[in-house]
């Protein structure tokens, strides 16, 4: 569905959408849950606890993955040389692994302020929707301002 749609744009985009996932948990009652039994032909599968808000904020986060993702390999692979897109491929995860590495420090602080000092957990997802919203306009400055317009990864050709 994206790929008429520059790979960049695709990227802002995805990021956008998965930024903005988090506000479902931050605004919705989460108390809010299937209490229910499927019938699955001569089976039945019964679902008890399973919170919608999180469900929809969940598919709101894989949808723009879905939109993101496939594109931002596509982007990497074009800015290398011929030949080194195995190398380049390999270095496409670096900005994951950095996420982890500081995921993991700024999450714990956050639940530990939201949830143990203020007493208000849902306000943490506010936070981590401003990164990801600010992230996105990061990346819309880089497109703008500092990528130059003949870059390989422009996708100028719209593939």
């Amino acid at each position: 569905c994206t790929r008429k749609v520059r790979p960049f744009a695709a990227m802002i985009a995805g990021i956008l959408i998965a930024s903005l996932s988090w506000l479902i948990l931050a605004v919705c009652d989460l108390s809010v849950q299937i209490n229910a039994t499927l019938k699955l032909g001569p089976w039945e599968l019964p679902v008890q606890g399973l919170p919608v808000y999180a469900v929809a904020a969940l598919f709101v986060l894989a949808v723009g993955e879905m939109v993101q993702s496939p594109r931002y390999y596509e982007y990497v692979s074009r800015l290398a040389p011929p030949g080194q897109q195995g190398t380049f491929m390999g270095y496409s995860f670096l900005p994951i692994a950095i996420g982890f590495v500081v995921a993991g420090k700024i999450g714990g602080r956050l639940v530990d302020y939201f949830g143990e000092v203020v007493h208000r957990p849902n306000r943490l997802w506010y936070v981590i929707a401003g990164i990801g919203v600010a992230t996105t306009l990061l990346m819309w400055v880089y497109d703008k301002v500092a990528k130059p317009a003949d870059a390989p990864g422009d996708g100028s050709s719209r593939t």
